[in-house]
């Protein structure tokens, strides 16, 4: 055989190689839909589904089967997710199902009972997508009076008339910041932020409890590691009237010091851009990217201005107690934020920087519990103050 004989003989042998190397390259670039995980209440439900890399997705309604499906491009499902079935029945939606519609696209279907309005987007470190549904469930019970007989649930004006002479405790949401294997800022003297928020929180819950008649909810009560998804959710499944999310600050100048406050917005100063980034763990580039997201839950929230109200006083609170005892205590003022934490909350809710901890004198004084206590205090003087002037102190069961 002569040497061109030779090399033909090869070619296909050659072609072989090549297309199994792109097919294993190809599946290298692949991502994996490694889970989904709801979280539901009667009017609202979140879903997270977690993929192991970056992934473009596109949604779907459909009216008549009503349901809806999100199609996630370039993934695999995991073998174990494979037509994955999740009941959930909760009066929002059926089930949630899952499984490899292409070679290369996962789709996750949401069977709907009834949802009044949906939100999705996706978070980073680890990729993330986040569903969230909101709705009215369909009357259950109404089916099982019509099938028992019973007697019809009460209207929201008769359980008003019965429960008149009840009034409501507020019920408060506190959520320590980072936790687990977030640490948050840490300063220069090794006090991680994690700790500092912990320990303020669980002094303002004593409080609250011991000084008011508060029903208080603390989103971890040690250091364990909750997404930042999952504690809206926990605020909105509690029913909550306020939510609070706690937080030191931090910054590369280490003279910075003094005292801000968020609300959640679209607003992208400098100085929000870089708290939102930190508090997010993402981007700043990623934090422009949620700009839509972001009006979009503003549209869905109607607690905005009250946000604004309670961000407000709470942070007057502070910056009076602290500026009395403490000189050069700096005012950054409320700001609004594209806080990830925020996203989704049905009720007034803020995120609070109470000190900068990346600021050496800061950092000592947040050592110490009296200042701990001090500012646990001034938090509860702007949310009194706050319940005082709303109609929330005067509400019934």
């Amino acid at each position: 055989m002569n040497k061109k004989g030779w090399y033909l003989c090869y070619i296909p042998v050659f072609l072989s190689l090549i297309l199994i190397s792109t097919n294993v390259s190809f599946a290298k670039k692949m991502c994996r839909v490694t889970n989904i995980r709801p979280w539901t209440n009667p009017k609202y439900t979140r879903i997270v589904i977690d993929i192991d890399g970056k992934a473009k997705f596109r949604e779907h309604r459909l009216i008549n089967p009503n349901r809806f499906y999100i199609d996630i491009l370039n993934t695999v499902i995991d073998p174990n997710l494979k037509e994955h079935n999740i009941s959930i029945n909760n009066g929002l939606l059926k089930r949630i199902r899952a499984g490899q519609n292409k070679k290369d696209v996962v789709r996750v279907v949401l069977d709907i009972d009834n949802i009044d309005k949906f939100k999705v987007f996706s978070l980073d470190d680890p990729y993330r997508i986040v569903i969230d549904v909101w709705g009215t469930p369909l009357p259950a019970t109404k089916k099982k009076v019509e099938e028992t007989g019973r007697e019809k649930p009460l209207t929201i004006k008769e359980k008003y008339a019965r429960n008149k002479s009840k009034r409501r405790t507020p019920k408060i949401v506190i959520d320590p910041g980072h936790g687990g294997k977030d640490a948050g800022a840490t300063g220069r003297g090794g006090l991680q932020e994690k700790t500092v928020v912990l320990d303020i929180a669980k002094r303002l819950k004593r409080i609250m409890e011991k000084e008011g008649n508060y029903k208080i909810v603390l989103t971890r009560e040690k250091d364990v590691y909750i997404q930042l998804e999952q504690r809206a959710f926990i605020a909105n499944e509690k029913e909550a009237d306020i939510f609070i999310s706690i937080h030191t600050n931090a910054s590369r100048q280490r003279g910075v010091n003094g005292i801000e406050t968020y609300y959640l917005s679209d607003a992208l100063s400098e100085r929000a851009l870089e708290t939102a980034a930190r508090e997010n763990m993402a981007t700043r580039q990623k934090i422009n990217s949620d700009v839509q997201f972001i009006l979009a839950d503003m549209k869905a929230n109607s607690k905005i201005n009250e946000s604004i109200q309670l961000a407000s006083v709470i942070h007057r609170s502070l910056v009076n107690k602290f500026s009395r005892t403490y000189s050069n205590i700096k005012d950054f003022g409320l700001k609004g934020g594209p806080f990830y934490v925020l996203y989704g909350a049905d009720m007034p809710s803020v995120l609070i920087e109470t000190s900068f901890i990346s600021n050496p004198a800061e950092e000592k004084r947040l050592r110490n519990k009296n200042y701990r206590e001090k500012i646990a205090h001034s938090i509860y003087a702007g949310i009194e103050d706050y319940i005082m002037k709303t109609t929330m102190a005067y509400r019934t069961e």
